[in-house]
């Protein structure tokens, strides 16, 4: 090889060091204002992947991936919240009620027929995040977060499957979709939690019950095993009794966050407190290897996470931090390692590029997502919890003010006095009716004129 080529690869991988080195962020944990801008520079790069808010695209929607707009938007919400930048919350608004769909239970015509459970229970809990963070809602004419949350509980136990397995929530709708006869960790984890943080904000017996029933039927399955070891799915065919066991983050988050909101809905109740433990011992020998930060343990190491696997640790994220909020004895040991996977996470951040996944290399590991984004800025707006005493998802008590309307998504959903909104059948039907008018009157007309001929 030429002497040139040589002192031209020298340069290139010196050049490649720096960028994995100087580029990084350095937030300093124990200063507000330091985790505040860190933040703001990843919630940036994050919203340069964002089109949703440009002439011709769709409010909300991330193409290929419906599910991940509720996911950025309850972490953009999270974000508001615990820095108190508004930023962004327009864009999140507006991307939200965009996709609510017709009936207002987030079930957009454009994507119904794809959709999982597990897809739309995150617009379900991105709206409730909303509802418990008091976050703006524009009231004119548009349903209240804590409304768009009731109803996609109610639009999900309609489809609790009792044919095998004795209950649960099958991961796909459509019996064409090949995930229908699986019944898996994040659809029924996520319908828990959301039952139960519905119970804590209403108090309405329907979600608490729904709330037991759910975790109950799960305890009979792979799918949250008496050793606190959470299968991803198990199968119809086999009678709910074999187990797929990746080990997800974000399958631990949604069962450790709906028992954090019983334990408090039942002031401190045994049963609830040995789920948060019982998780929790599994969390830290999962997914803190060796004590150190936040890891997606099943992928980051063979480096075979996807873009969706790339947003779960955020979401394990937040749930463990309004957790420490809920069952406050638990924060000592969640508080440190938010904090220790924040610093990490900067560590794989730097301005103008997204961030890398793995929290625990020193150096940038190459990759560059913007659903790392999304993980990344989650946990670096959970860290400011230290700084917020007090702080947990609000209820009315507490002073919640998003409006209840336990009818919504269903036959029953329409507001006192007012008409029921004029939909594309109704539009449709009155053309129909109109022309058949129409067609009788021009029918008598014409009859009337032939008789007026006869009698001439």
């Amino acid at each position: 090889m030429q002497p040139r080529k040589w002192l031209w690869l020298f340069f290139l991988a010196v050049f490649v060091a720096i960028q994995k080195t100087a580029s990084a962020l350095d937030v300093e944990i124990q200063d507000p204002e330091s985790i505040k801008q860190t933040a703001r520079i990843v919630a940036h790069n994050m919203m340069a992947h964002y089109d949703g808010n440009k002439p011709g695209s769709i409010p909300g929607n991330i193409p290929d991936a419906w599910w991940e707009g509720g996911a950025l938007f309850m972490t953009l919400i999270q974000y508001w919240y615990w820095t108190g930048d508004p930023t962004y919350n327009e864009v999140t608004a507006q991307g939200m009620l965009w996709q609510q769909g017709d009936r207002n239970y987030f079930f957009p015509r454009n994507w119904s027929v794809y959709l999982g459970n597990d897809d739309q229970m995150f617009w379900g809990t991105a709206a409730m995040t909303a509802a418990e963070l008091n976050f703006p809602e524009i009231e004119q004419g548009q349903p209240s977060w804590l409304s768009l949350a009731q109803g996609v509980f109610n639009t999900q136990i309609l489809r609790w499957d009792r044919t095998v397995c004795g209950g649960g929530m099958r991961w796909q709708i459509w019996p064409y979709q090949v995930g229908y006869t699986t019944k898996n960790a994040i659809s029924n984890g996520g319908l828990f939690q959301l039952a139960a943080r519905l119970g804590r904000y209403t108090k309405n017996e329907t979600y608490i019950r729904w709330a037991e029933k759910i975790w109950d039927w799960s305890a009979r399955t792979p799918l949250l095993g008496d050793d606190w070891v959470i299968a991803d799915t198990t199968s119809m065919e086999h009678h709910c009794l074999d187990h797929g066991d990746q080990q997800w983050t974000y399958n631990y988050g949604a069962y450790l966050s709906g028992a954090a909101y019983m334990y408090n809905l039942t002031n401190g109740g045994p049963k609830w407190k040995a789920g948060i433990d019982g998780l929790l011992g599994t969390v830290w020998g999962t997914f803190f290897p060796g004590g150190a930060a936040m890891s997606e343990v099943w992928c980051e190491i063979s480096e075979t996470c996807d873009r969706n696997e790339d947003l779960f640790k955020g979401l394990l994220s937040s749930w463990l931090t309004f957790a420490a909020t809920i069952a406050p004895y638990t924060a000592d040991a969640i508080i440190p390692r938010i904090q220790q996977s924040a610093i990490g996470a900067a560590g794989q951040c730097s301005y103008g590029r997204s961030c890398g996944r793995r929290w625990n290399l020193d150096d940038w590991d190459g990759s560059a997502t913007m659903q790392s984004d999304m993980s990344a800025l989650s946990v670096l707006s959970s860290s400011m919890a230290t700084f917020r005493h007090g702080a947990q998802p609000l209820t009315p008590e507490t002073g919640a003010t998003s409006k209840s309307n336990p009818n919504a998504g269903t036959s029953e959903d329409r507001i006192p006095d007012q008409p029921r909104p004029i939909t594309a059948g109704d539009r449709f039907g009155a053309i129909v009716v109109t022309l058949v008018f129409l067609a009788v009157w021009l029918k008598g007309l014409s009859w009337m004129v032939l008789e007026d001929k006869d009698e001439d």
